[in-house]
């Protein structure tokens, strides 16, 4: 993925991030260092001079009188001193490299950039930071596995089913743990979250966003009508140019809740289908969440998509009735 075209915010936050983190390392070095002389007087006068040898060492080279001399003169008097330093900083247990700042990255020492090239430390910290702007709005905090209750689901079964949906919640349940614990950018599979209004689907789809990001993976997590509203705005230039797409095609997992609630345009039915069917492609993790039977979504989208949904998600079918008004009759019954 080419990590580049981001909001200048984005580039403003990673600029913080490691402006801070060369201070730290610059700070904390000083105050070693402070230590030091405080214990070894000495150490200070010596720092002092061997500094004095590179600037007369310097004066000598452009001189050109007698240079050959005094470099030699200089070289024995730098060596000598370095060598004091390290006997009074092994006296102390410390070593030279205490005195020097520990960067985060050691590559570019924390500037973003190596031999003018963005390093790879600038560009984690870019794609860290769009990732929490799309995540921004979404209640991630609010939903977990221990959070989600089975007793707002009926314990009969179904008219037709067989099965009651508290039965049905509870291997779905099931399965979206296993799923988080065990996620894999390798081996996890697609999932497509169906059912009507207020079953759960958004969230158990956050309750496995909250454990894969605990887990140290980039997850995406955004409901389809913000996304196409924020990707009509950089296509048609209303705002500043994103790399919201790249994001979409390339984080560990990509989470889309609510497909089938964004207004119905030539160009969202071809956005939606270009990162469903690139992450595909790039056997990159996708759940999506949607009131749409599987009839509705080849008749909203296409055929093709919804080929590419049934041969490539597996499908967990949310049962029940709408745990909104199913939460407030129960809240009212334990009163």
């Amino acid at each position: 993925m080419i990590l580049t075209g981001y909001d200048r915010e984005v580039y403003e936050a990673a600029g913080r991030v490691l402006r801070e983190r060369r201070r730290t390392a610059e700070s904390q070095a000083e105050k070693r260092r402070a230590v030091f002389y405080s214990v070894c007087p000495e150490a200070e006068e010596l720092e002092r001079r061997l500094a004095k040898t590179a600037v007369l060492a310097a004066k000598a080279v452009l001189s050109g009188k007698n240079a050959k001399d005094q470099l030699e003169r200089l070289h024995e008097e730098n060596r000598s001193l370095r060598s004091r330093i390290s006997d009074l900083l092994r006296s102390v247990n410390m070593k030279a490299e205490d005195l020097e700042p520990i960067y985060h990255c050691e590559k570019c020492r924390d500037t973003g950039y190596v031999d003018g090239r963005m390093c790879s430390c600038l560009k984690t910290l870019l794609k860290e930071e769009a990732y929490n702007r799309l995540n921004a709005l979404t209640p991630l905090s609010l939903s977990t596995f221990e959070g989600f209750s089975l007793d707002y689901y009926p314990d009969q079964p179904e008219h037709g089913s067989g099965r009651s949906p508290r039965s049905a919640m509870r291997e779905i349940l099931q399965n979206c743990r296993k799923y988080a614990e065990t996620f894999s950018i390798a081996s996890s599979q697609n999932l497509i979250m169906q059912g009507a209004t207020g079953l759960g689907k958004t969230h158990l789809s956050l309750a496995v966003a909250n454990e894969v990001l605990r887990k140290g993976y980039g997850v995406v997590y955004c409901s389809v009508n913000n996304l196409i509203s924020r990707l009509e705005n950089e296509h048609f230039g209303r705002e500043e140019t994103g790399d919201t797409g790249s994001l979409l095609e390339s984080c560990d997992l990509l989470i889309l809740d609510d497909l089938g609630t964004e207004f119905r345009s030539s160009f969202s039915v071809a956005a939606i289908y270009n990162i469903v069917n690139t992450r595909l492609l790039l056997r990159r993790p996708t759940i999506i969440s949607t009131n749409l039977s599987m009839r509705e979504l080849q008749d909203r989208y296409s055929d093709r998509f919804a080929s590419r949904i049934a041969g490539n998600y597996v499908r967990l079918m949310f049962l029940g009735h709408d745990n909104r008004m199913q939460k407030l009759l129960y809240q009212h019954t334990k009163k």
